[in-house]
């Protein structure tokens, strides 16, 4: 939390049988630290992965997705691609939604208008047969919905009054842009994951009202705060909750210290989230793809493996060391944590190799088992023929590689040489592993913030609030009047969401004949001025050419309206003592940091840690 008189930070074990427990139970521990009681609590942002681990658990609603009549298999066909070229028997994930639970509706719309009307017999063809499938939710998806929404509309209004209480999620208002499978996918997940949230967000506000402390903001996938209200209506905008505060925390850390170029290095328990950020800024998206289904929304740019500290260590067919997907997660935990886990985990390798001992800083609640953990890792370097240090060894080798593959994907792939910038390590495990990860990378210069342990709660409470817009036009870069005259409704509806925030705007542009856009920063106040040189000159930079000649089209419009949080304090603080040498581990508050051999690490007044190479 931040106080007027600093940054206070607490850690307590998750709860998994309500996560709300344990997140009431961190907000007393901070307060306690600062002093303050919950009547002084002025706003409480919050971050969570419920969505998220929902959909990787496949644990989300029974949804009933409506869809213009002849196109029910819109999922299953998806974009008639391949989930990997070469691996053919690897298969894309099962839909959300069951092929049985596809009502068509029998209507039809097109780029310039209605073909076949919606008449009062199709609505209730439609609602009979969704009241007939006793869903827990309804997805509505309509061919060019994104051009005109009366039909969706239309049958939305008829199916809350046959099913009042039913969450209903329609892609006119979830994502009114082109692309109709990315759009009805995007609103068919929206749909699985909001019963779920409304559940644990109805539960969490209960508990905090409880406590005496305020109605909590949700952190979105964009980086920024919503309302409460707002959250339970968008689930699909929650997937990366969590990680996208870590982000913004990380980005605020790079901006604080000066660095033009940062790599942010998130590792917890279960996973380790990257994303590059360029000039204090993250790196955003227009949409990605989480656990193998398309989210097509505004989100900060973060990759993710699962590589975290709780990763389970195993063989494959082949005899091969893996580490991940399946974790240990909080209980039972690693076989260190002596909760009864009893395979192999990355943490526990850690243990064995001496880089992590005793209290793990979890409310003091977690005290490593030395002797459990070297049965664990012991047992399974059997299995391959290892002795326990170098099994141990090679679990975090196999840990660090998938890590440096996935900040190869957001650096180096996308063109940005990482040799120059810092690493910014933080989560429960980030800085445990930054030294080999910065090795692999050549990168020579790492920092630990103070709040490392915490940094995405910090993120969440410096993140402001946000409300992202997006629509789609189909017009010429040219035509200054029609973008002018689209882009007002937009510029309304942001300055309604966020009274008095800032106004950024973007265009996805083309070249005329292309599938795919552009993203490239907009003035609003000047529709055309420069949109097509900028994106001429975005092309060349994307693909290494250009076409200054050919006609340049807007495909949508992007307004987002911005109101900045609280700053964190500057920089970082003077040093509290020598420059010492590794090999050394160094405890944190919330976490570890692992000097390896070739590194100085500078521990400094306010608890954080920097590292050169040696």
């Amino acid at each position: 939390m931040v106080a007027a008189h600093g940054v206070f930070a607490a850690k307590v074990p998750t709860t998994p049988h309500d996560q709300g427990e344990g997140v009431v139970a961190a907000v007393a521990a901070a307060l306690d630290a600062a002093g303050v009681t919950g009547a002084e609590v002025r706003s409480l942002a919050h971050g969570m992965t419920v969505g998220t681990n929902a959909l990787l658990e496949r644990r989300g609603a029974r949804v009933c997705l409506i869809t213009t009549q002849g196109f029910e298999d819109i999922l299953e066909l998806r974009r008639q691609d391949r989930a990997s070229l070469y691996r053919l028997w690897q298969q894309h994930p099962t839909p959300l939604v069951r092929a049985d639970h596809v009502v068509g509706a029998r209507e039809r719309m097109t780029p310039t208008g209605i073909e076949l009307p919606l008449n009062d017999d199709a609505i209730r063809e439609v609602v009979a047969a969704v009241v007939a499938l006793n869903p827990e939710s309804v997805a509505i998806g309509l061919l060019f919905a994104y051009r005109d929404p009366s039909h969706e509309t239309a049958l939305a209004r008829a199916i809350r009054a046959a099913l009042p209480g039913v969450p209903i999620s329609i892609s006119s208002e979830v994502l009114p842009e082109i692309r109709e499978y990315e759009r009805v996918a995007t609103t068919a997940l929206d749909a699985y994951l909001a019963p779920v949230l409304l559940t644990y967000l109805e539960r969490l506000s209960g508990r905090t009202a409880a406590a005496g402390l305020p109605e909590p903001s949700i952190m979105q996938s964009s980086g920024g705060l919503m309302s409460l209200g707002v959250a339970t209506t968008h689930a699909a905008r929650t997937v990366l909750s969590g990680p996208a505060g870590g982000l913004v925390g990380a980005a605020a850390v790079a901006a604080s210290i000066h660095e033009p170029l940062a790599l942010a290095f998130d590792m917890g328990g279960t996973s380790c989230d990257v994303a590059l950020i360029d000039d204090g800024e993250p790196a955003r998206a227009s949409g990605r793809t989480v656990a193998g289904h398309p989210v097509h929304l505004p989100m900060l740019d973060i990759n993710t493996v699962s590589a975290g500290g709780g990763s389970i260590a195993w063989a494959d067919g082949g005899g091969a060391l893996r580490v991940g997907p399946h974790s240990a997660a909080a209980v039972p935990g690693p076989a260190a944590y002596g909760l009864g886990g009893t395979e192999p985990t990355v943490t526990d390798a850690n243990v064995v190799l001496g880089r992590v001992t005793g209290d793990l800083g979890a409310g003091g609640e977690i005290h490593l088992d030395q002797v459990r953990a070297l049965e664990a890792v012991t047992a399974f370097g059997e299995t391959l023929g290892l002795r326990p240090v170098q099994c141990a060894e090679g679990i975090i080798a196999v840990a660090v590689s998938q890590m440096v593959g996935a900040l190869r994907v957001v650096s180096v792939e996308r063109g940005i040489d990482p040799r120059p910038g810092v690493l910014i390590a933080f989560g429960g495990a980030g800085p445990m592993h930054a030294c080999d990860v910065a090795d692999s990378l050549q990168i020579a210069r790492i920092v630990c913030p103070a709040s490392a342990g915490v940094l995405a709660a910090l993120g969440m409470v410096v993140a402001g609030e946000r409300c992202d817009h997006v629509q789609t036009v189909l017009l010429p870069a040219a035509d200054h009047a029609s973008l002018a005259h689209a882009v007002a409704p937009l510029l309304a509806m942001a300055m309604a969401d966020v009274p008095g925030g800032r106004l950024e705007a973007h265009a996805d542009c083309r070249y005329i004949g292309q599938s795919h856009a552009l993203t490239i920063p907009w003035d609003p106040e000047d529709p055309g001025a420069g949109l097509a040189d900028a994106f001429h000159a975005a092309h060349e930079r994307a693909s290494g050419g250009a076409m200054p000649g050919r006609a340049v089209e807007v495909v949508s419009l992007r307004v987002a309206a911005i109101c900045d949080g609280p700053e964190i304090p500057g920089g970082v603080a003077a040093p509290a003592g020598p420059p010492i040498s590794g090999p050394i581990s160094i405890p944190m508050d919330g976490s570890t940091c692992w000097v390896a051999d070739g590194w100085i690490a500078t521990a400094h007044a306010d608890g954080a840690i920097t590292l050169e190479r040696s």
